[in-house]
């Protein structure tokens, strides 16, 4: 399996890291729209934890573009718009706290901006609360495909898998 990791703004210093570590990875050296992906590039897309990022114009459009290029797409997202979601959110910098010293490479910067000026605890508490805020629901996802046109000629599943301690929302289509 071959796996092109890509992005709207390519860390290719980071993409160049991962490659090195297995020869199942490459990337794509320019900027891809995830509402236009390139014909070049085919398979399996994969969004992981950032659906909640698109407005709901442009998740439409990311999963129209899947439809019309007749390419399966399967989107994640471990956190929901719910209290718990919310909650555990909420009680993140406990865990910046706890694993900063364990993160390599060292930096002096990421002690003081974590235990001194506390800024990363604290914009990592508020980034998990909005993301949970603005994640799309279940019937949500259903609405979102419901306006892609085409859209009957895929195959959807959208729900929650609810064997991982948080749960998974998951949205995927494949060509019928």
């Amino acid at each position: 399996m071959k796996i092109i990791l890509t992005d709207y703004y390519p860390n290719l210093k980071a993409f160049e890291y991962v490659r090195k570590q297995s020869a199942n990875f490459g990337y794509e050296k320019e900027s891809v729209d995830a509402r236009k992906v390139p014909a070049h590039l085919k398979g399996v897309r994969t969004q992981f934890l950032s659906l909640h990022h698109f407005r709901e114009e442009d998740a439409v459009q990311i999963l129209q573009n899947a439809v019309d290029s007749k390419s399966p797409i399967a989107l994640f997202e471990s956190q929901e718009r719910n209290v718990k979601s919310v909650l555990a959110m909420l009680f993140s910098p406990i865990n910046v706290l706890l694993m900063t010293p364990f993160i390599k490479p060292f930096s002096l910067g990421r002690i003081v901006f974590t235990y001194i000026i506390p800024l990363v605890p604290l914009f990592v508490m508020l980034d998990g609360v909005l993301s949970a805020l603005r994640t799309y629901t279940i019937p949500e996802m259903n609405e979102l495909i419901s306006r892609v046109e085409g859209h009957e000629h895929f195959e959807w599943k959208v729900g929650k898998q609810k064997s991982s301690p948080v749960g998974i929302l998951y949205l995927i289509g494949t060509p019928k």
